[in-house]
């Protein structure tokens, strides 16, 4: 299982990222593999609002849709505490409330590897799939 991180959902849907074809790529070879792939309520929304803000609703909606075929972890409370708590140790003003979610996610998971261009993750102890 592999965590499908913002980053990486966004390059895959805008042919100009620079991370587009490492992106699409990667993607590829997963789907090649029928590796599953993970993801959270928390990077749904963040992906969700770059996508609309900077390719409109449309790019969005599709995104939202298309998300259903991917394995979907719904952020609770307790989950939520975690990863504030985490931000607030790592005390690092780049590091996001959505990375450290991801974290929290990975571990509970047993998950290693993020499909993701953010080197907080391999800061955290994480591989990059890409």
């Amino acid at each position: 299982m592999i965590l499908l991180d913002t980053s990486a959902i966004f390059a895959l849907a805008d042919a100009r990222d620079p991370n587009h074809e490492r992106a699409r790529a990667g993607f590829e070879r997963l789907l090649r593999a029928d590796e599953p792939l993970l993801t959270h309520s928390y990077i749904l929304g963040e992906a969700a609002a770059l996508l609309q803000r900077r390719l409109g609703l449309t790019a969005a909606l599709q995104f939202l849709e298309e998300a259903s075929d991917l394995e979907i972890h719904w952020i609770g409370a307790e989950e939520h505490r975690v990863a504030v708590d985490l931000l607030r140790t790592r005390g690092r003003r780049s590091l996001s409330l959505v990375d450290c979610t991801s974290f929290v996610v990975m571990r509970r998971y047993g998950v290693v590897t993020a499909l993701a261009f953010d080197s907080d993750f391999e800061a955290e102890g994480f591989s990059l799939y890409a």
